[in-house]
This record gives C-alpha cells, structure tokens and sequence, in this order.
C-alpha cells in the first residue's frame, strides 16, 4: 500500500541531511513521461535514498518493476528501508555495487533508462544503457547542465573532470543518428534521448 506521508518525510529528512535527490520541476517532467510511456521496467542509476525511484512507482502502473543502483552501503539499507515504508519493495529492486561493474552484469531489457549518478562516468553509463534499452526506449540524464558549468567556459579545476564528461555525453546524444534528443533547462539539466 502506498503510503504518501512516509513519502514526504524521506524528501524532508534527505533536503535537511543535505542528501540530492531529483528537483520538483524535474520529477514533474519524469511523471509526465511515465504517464506517457507506460513501462514494464525502469533502471535507475543512482539510488541515493530510494525517494526518486518511490516516486516513479507512484507514477507508473502496479506492474511496472524498477530497478535501481547504488554503491554506498549504508545508503542501500536506508533506501530498502524507505521503499519498504513507502510501500514499493515488491516493485522496487535495490543493487548494491558500482554501477559501472553492475551494468555489464543485468539480463533485463528496460524502457526506461534514468541516469543520476557520478557525472564523471555519464558516458560509460550511456554506453551500457544503450545495450540495456528497448527500441523506441528513453534515456533520461539528470544534472546535465550541471550547476550551468557545462555551457559556460567557467569551469573549476575540482569540478572540470565532470564538466570534460558531461560534455562528452551531451555530444553523444545529439550527434547520433540512432539517437534523437532534447535537452531541458529544468533543475539542473534534464535530457531525454530516445533510441529510434
């Protein structure tokens, strides 16, 4: 059963601990994909506390199966912990691991593909989300623009590796053929590339 105040209280309890989860007006565009889309399975790249993942199951049908990737330990527990309040854990799947060594690894094929995680391996997650995706799929990139860094010629030496690959991934996008793509200024970047 879905419990929309324990929802709430994960978005309060990860703003107060400074954790980043997916902006409003970003997870407003997502829902409306999702409404849109109507996928059987959803990957996520980036599980944090599990509240993003919760809410593409809140906006997508009771059979729609979601699987997500985190590689820090404590925040799995706390994620699982989450979902299983919030009442998705029989729809939600939390990987413990690197996603860069999970990837390779999964056997499913998604429809959607969301990519929230170290922006210095979004080229890498692009490449095994393209073998992982379903024809006609979307791949959803969050923080693309990065604080607006990735358009400026501003860039700090700490956050350049980031910038160097961000940049790399929205060149992918846009410049192949099979691809086809959109790039929202809405909370810190979203792109949506659909795979023709």
């Amino acid at each position: 059963m879905f419990n929309k105040e324990e929802l709430e209280k994960v978005k309060s309890k990860a703003l107060e601990n400074h954790i980043p989860i997916i902006m409003d007006d970003t997870l407003e565009k997502i829902e409306e994909i999702l409404k849109e889309e109507n996928p059987d399975r959803i990957l996520e790249i980036g599980t944090a506390v599990g509240y993003s993942a919760s809410q593409f199951a809140k906006s997508t049908k009771d059979t729609c199966i979601i699987d997500t990737i985190e590689i820090d330990e404590t925040k799995v527990a706390e994620a699982e912990e989450n979902i299983k309040k919030i009442g998705f854990s029989d729809r939600i799947n939390v990987i413990l691991g690197n996603a860069v060594d999970v990837l390779p690894t999964l056997k499913e094929k998604y429809d959607i593909v969301f990519i929230d995680a170290a922006k210095g391996k979004y080229p890498i997650f692009l490449e095994e989300a393209l073998k992982l995706i379903n024809k006609n799929g979307l791949i959803l990139a969050d923080n693309i623009l990065y604080k607006g860094y990735v358009m400026s010629d501003y860039n700090k030496h700490k956050q350049r590796t980031a910038v160097r690959h961000l940049r790399e991934y929205i060149k992918e996008i846009t410049e192949r053929e099979d691809l086809e793509t959109s790039i929202l200024d809405i909370g810190d970047g979203l792109s949506i590339t659909r795979v023709k």
